[in-house]
């Protein structure tokens, strides 16, 4: 991380960490590359068990920088009482702020917890949100919550992955008609968004099997050709799926996409 953006990472912190409500502040892997990457972004999540400023007063506070003429630009927060975000540039330094209640967090530990009975609750928006949980830096802690938090998701039982990885890999068989389907019928519009909808519900059932939560979408490719448990030639499939050149026709590309499926299915 370049010196300017973790100047300002420690202000923020210090900042926030200022909010009688703030628990624990974790920061996000997008903040691991150089600045110039276009993936960056200083991406923090604040987790409270109490009342926090309003908007107007957060963005007054992080624009207050005594020692700068930087001030913050395009400042916007939205979202629910649970979960909100401020967003804004600090001279060319993306900012993502996201705050979210700890009474929530728990609650989606108890629905990982229980079992089949309550995951659909959490089937559809995947296991991102329980991999920032386990894997964000801690830059501020009042207290041991974060720690429990992490515990009880490192003993999640198996029964968790095994529903979890139903879901997903029932989603990998759907999109799989569907480009098929899409292929027949020239729909190439179709046929793209099948192809997106597979090859993420594939690696999403690869993670599963893996017992790892999903990473962000950015780095689905480095984390699954990395897992431990892969279909024979998983990565070589996976990279001639994703090829964008004359040679790797729609067709080739299904044959490829059914291939997969059937090496994940029997892992």
């Amino acid at each position: 991380m370049k010196y300017d953006a973790q100047i300002l990472l420690n202000r923020l912190v210090h900042v926030l960490s200022q909010f009688d409500g703030v628990e624990c502040i974790t920061l996000n892997e997008a903040a691991i590359p150089a600045s110039l990457d276009p993936y960056f972004a200083l991406i923090l999540d604040v987790f409270c068990n109490g009342e926090i400023p309003q908007a107007a007063e957060r963005e007054k506070i992080f624009s207050k920088d005594d020692s700068s003429e930087n001030k913050i630009s395009s400042f916007e927060t939205y979202g629910e009482k649970d979960r909100f975000k401020d967003r804004f540039l600090y001279a060319d330094i993306p900012v993502h702020i996201e705050y979210k209640a700890t009474k929530k967090i728990e609650s989606l530990i108890d629905i990982a917890e229980k079992g089949k009975e309550t995951l659909w609750l959490v089937k559809d928006s995947g296991t991102y949100g329980y991999y920032r949980l386990s894997e964000g830096e801690v830059l501020f802690t009042r207290g041991g919550w974060l720690e429990n938090i992490r515990n009880r998701l490192n003993k999640l039982g198996n029964s968790f992955w095994v529903s979890m990885r139903q879901s997903s890999q029932s989603k990998m068989e759907h999109f799989l008609i569907d480009l098929g389907a899409a292929l027949i019928q020239g729909d190439n519009f179709f046929y793209e968004m099948s192809a997106a909808g597979f090859i993420k519900n594939a690696c999403l059932t690869l993670f599963c099997i893996n017992k790892q939560f999903e990473p962000s979408h950015r780095a689905y490719y480095k984390y699954v050709t990395s897992l431990p448990i892969l279909s024979e030639a998983f990565s070589a499939q996976l990279e001639t799926f994703l090829r964008n050149d004359s040679e790797t026709t729609p067709q080739r590309r299904y044959s490829i996409a059914q291939v997969i499926a059937k090496g994940i299915v029997v892992l």
